[in-house]
């Protein structure tokens, strides 16, 4: 499964700081983690099962920066299935 274009840009957003975002996008239920500075790290993407935990696809960001705070890399990674 590979990110689109549409969901990058959700992501790409800055949130909460540290915080389990849980909300909807298109077909699917999505939740991620926020680093200190509110941009999203992880992604848990799939459907909730009956206990409320997402059953899909994991995804970790890496994320390089520069000498002056600027961000030089930016990358999500497809960790494999979450059961």
């Amino acid at each position: 499964m590979v990110l689109g274009a549409e969901l990058l840009k959700v992501l790409n957003k800055l949130y909460e700081p540290s915080r389990l975002i849980e909300t909807t996008f298109k077909r699917y239920d999505i939740a991620f983690k926020t680093d200190a500075g509110g941009r999203p790290i992880l992604l848990f993407m799939g459907k909730r099962d009956e206990n409320g935990k997402i059953r899909g696809e994991h995804f970790a960001r890496r994320l390089k920066f520069g000498p002056n705070g600027e961000v030089v890399k930016d990358h999500w990674d497809n960790k494999g299935k979450i059961a």
